[in-house]
């Protein structure tokens, strides 16, 4: 019986769903589309993560080739169990809502142990750092749109609805802060 599939794994099942190819492809493809944003993925995870599907079955190889002097490239189907899993996983995460316990918000919750001041220059730099990811991720998913269909890339677009919704309310909230609207047990 394979292991329960982690997010990587997913990943990894939909792009070999779409066709075969080698690990570095993959994480190409997986920076490409900006999915390092939604799953933590780096090249040793990936290749780890590839060679458990393989062992569980749901992945093949289906040759390798070498490129002048580079390493060999074994590239990888999805077996019709590895679609199977990946089918199963889909559906249980998009049907129901599971907490997944980000640290974000605690560190709201307890934001009232900071001063009114610091609460808004921690909160601004935030906001800061939103607007920057969101003018890279905006116009690199509407170039990947360009490129591939756009029901491949609406990961893509739930972050960037997601981040302008953090952004919006994290303005509000800043302005409540800074005219006095909210109060605040350390206020300054």
């Amino acid at each position: 019986m394979a292991a329960a599939l982690t997010s990587l794994a997913t990943s990894i099942l939909a792009m070999v769903c779409e066709r075969p190819m080698h690990p570095y492809e993959m994480y190409r493809l997986m920076m490409d589309r900006f999915e390092d944003r939604v799953v933590k993925v780096r090249p040793g995870s990936l290749y780890h993560t590839v060679a458990r599907l393989a062992a569980d079955g749901l992945v093949e190889a289906i040759g390798t080739d070498r490129e002048g002097g580079r390493p060999e490239r074994t590239t990888y189907r999805v077996t019709d169990a590895g679609r199977a899993a990946m089918q199963e996983w889909i559906r249980g995460v998009l049907a129901k809502p599971v907490n997944e316990f980000p640290r974000f918000p605690v560190a709201l919750g307890e934001a009232h142990n900071l001063s009114r001041a610091e609460a808004i220059e921690l909160l601004t730099a935030r906001i800061r750092h939103i607007e920057a990811e969101l003018a890279e991720v905006e116009p690199a998913l509407a170039h990947g749109a360009t490129k591939t269909a756009e029901a491949r890339l609406l990961d893509g677009y739930y972050l960037v609805e997601m981040l302008r919704a953090e952004l919006s309310w994290l303005r509000r909230l800043v302005a409540r802060l800074e005219t006095k609207e909210l109060g605040w047990p350390l206020d300054d």
